[in-house]
């Protein structure tokens, strides 16, 4: 599958620390070789990845090409972004 980093994911990855940075990009590495993954609730097209017990990766399949939303370093981040969907 190709992966595709779209421009809000970049900028969020640009501001994280180097090393939880390294921890993102083998994550997104590793959505490409999953065969399911964790959907968010309340009728959400997204899906979550864990990089540490806080820190989310938010992304999307259309075909056969995964689109990367989100890195989010913090559950506070994430969480503000989840509510408001809600």
């Amino acid at each position: 599958m190709e992966i595709k980093i779209l421009e809000t994911a970049e900028k969020e990855l640009e501001k994280i620390a180097n090393p939880l940075n390294k921890r993102f990009g083998k994550h997104i590495k590793k959505i490409a070789l999953k065969e399911t993954s964790r959907h968010l609730k309340h009728g959400l097209p997204y899906l979550a990845e864990n990089v540490t017990k806080q820190a989310r990766i938010i992304y999307y399949i259309k075909e056969k090409t995964i689109y990367v939303m989100h890195c989010f370093k913090s559950h506070k981040e994430y969480e503000r972004w989840y509510k408001s969907y809600k």
